[in-house]
């Protein structure tokens, strides 16, 4: 198995600045990324944000738990580093870019490595549905989350 990666880009209608403060609210990403099933802080840098998450997911085949530190340059990168759970490795990031107009353009980066017991559950179709969930529609997720608090 060639690993569950990949980038999806999308474009929201909203200025960077609140595209952000989606984008980095971790605690409520259990609202709108589909499979994430839980998000618990561990650690919380001095201005309170989460830098230590412990993410749970369903993954379909099987219900996985990570830990996960993000990083933060704000308002432009958001990136993330498993550093213990149930896959041999996930890394990713969103990067925005200000287009102008009140209006962001929303870059998704995955790469994970299952590990070798979860990637023989993972094969075939089930392994397109995985990525399609892990990559595929997180800019409209996040498009569409911008957009419900906006109002």
């Amino acid at each position: 198995m060639a690993g569950l990666g990949g980038t999806s880009t999308g474009e929201i209608d909203a200025p960077i600045d609140e595209v952000w403060a989606t984008l980095t609210a971790i605690d409520t990403i259990v609202e709108w990324q589909d499979g994430i099933v839980g998000s618990e802080p561990l650690e919380r840098n001095a201005e309170g944000e989460p830098v230590l998450v412990k993410i749970t997911a369903d993954v379909k085949v099987k219900e996985l738990s990570v830990i996960t530190r993000f990083s933060r340059q704000a308002p432009t990168k958001l990136t993330w580093k498993v550093e213990k759970g149930d896959v041999k490795k996930l890394d990713g990031s969103w990067t925005l870019e200000d287009l102008g107009g009140g209006r962001t353009k929303a870059t998704y980066e995955i790469e994970v490595d299952p590990g070798r017991m979860l990637a023989m559950l993972v094969r075939g179709p089930v392994e397109e549905k995985i990525r399609q969930r892990l990559v595929s529609t997180r800019p409209a997720e996040l498009a569409a989350r911008v957009a419900k608090e906006r109002g």
